[in-house]
């Protein structure tokens, strides 16, 4: 499978999949299209113990038919035992993880008012949370958020909350990153093909760690990309929320 016939939009699938790999049986939570097509691949191939929901109060199957019913205090269960791995959308992030979905602008006077803080801390402080970002601009990745609605590494710290705070990646329409940079700040982990570090960098608003030479994201296998089109997303529903 040559890089040339990979999409972006495939590539971002192919990313958010891998945040899922490893977990074991936990409730896969992703919000959003191309994550949610990530969950679907990753319990397909790598992660088959997955658990899926249908964002409301059933566990779904692979095909989206109900198996099992998740009341309420069950999913919270879940959520404070950390058998939960969230991937949650951000209007803005900063280098350790702090993310706001609340408001832009000062908190006295806003100057645009988002979703409010919703789940975001408590998801944070209790079970592995990742992020999915389709538009990549120093307007997202800001040098300090201006709420914190999820919880990053340095105010964990500063909290003394950090035993089941995890972050393990955001994936954008850029490239994948993580924590491991100093202090536990945002590291390039890879860079999509067909876009550059230099191209990453003037899109964030704070300095990126990166270590040395950065990979590309990995390709995909021709199992991978058949059921990304073939039967997760045959409509292309991908191509819509990202374009190369």
């Amino acid at each position: 499978m040559s890089t040339a016939s990979v999409t972006r939009a495939e590539y971002c699938v192919i990313a958010c999949a891998e945040a899922w790999r490893g977990n074991g049986e936990v409730l896969a939570s992703p919000m959003g299209l191309i994550p949610s097509f990530g969950a679907r691949l990753a319990k397909r191939t790598f992660s088959p113990d997955l658990l899926l929901t249908d964002g409301e109060a059933m566990l779904v199957g692979l095909d989206g038919t109900a198996e099992g019913w998740l009341p309420y205090r069950r999913h919270l269960t879940m959520v404070t035992g950390g058998k939960r791995h969230v991937m949650m959308g951000a209007s803005q992030i900063d280098r350790f993880g702090n993310q706001n979905i609340s408001c832009i602008g000062d908190w006295e006077q806003p100057v645009r008012q988002l979703l409010g803080v919703r789940g975001a801390p408590v998801n944070t402080l209790n079970n592995p949370v990742s992020y999915w970002i389709p538009r990549h601009s120093a307007r997202v990745f800001v040098e300090r958020v201006d709420m914190v609605s999820g919880v990053g590494h340095d105010r964990a710290r500063e909290a003394g909350v950090t035993r089941y705070h995890r972050l393990p990646r955001v994936v954008s329409d850029l490239g994948v990153f993580d924590f491991t940079g100093p202090g536990q700040s945002m590291r390039l982990a890879s860079v999509h093909p067909g876009v550059t570090v230099g191209q990453v960098r003037a899109a964030t608003g704070f300095e990126l760690a990166a270590d040395g030479e950065v990979p590309f994201t990995r390709e995909p296998d021709a199992q991978e990309l058949r059921l990304i089109r073939e039967v997760i997303d045959p409509k292309g529903l991908r191509e819509r929320e990202v374009r190369g």
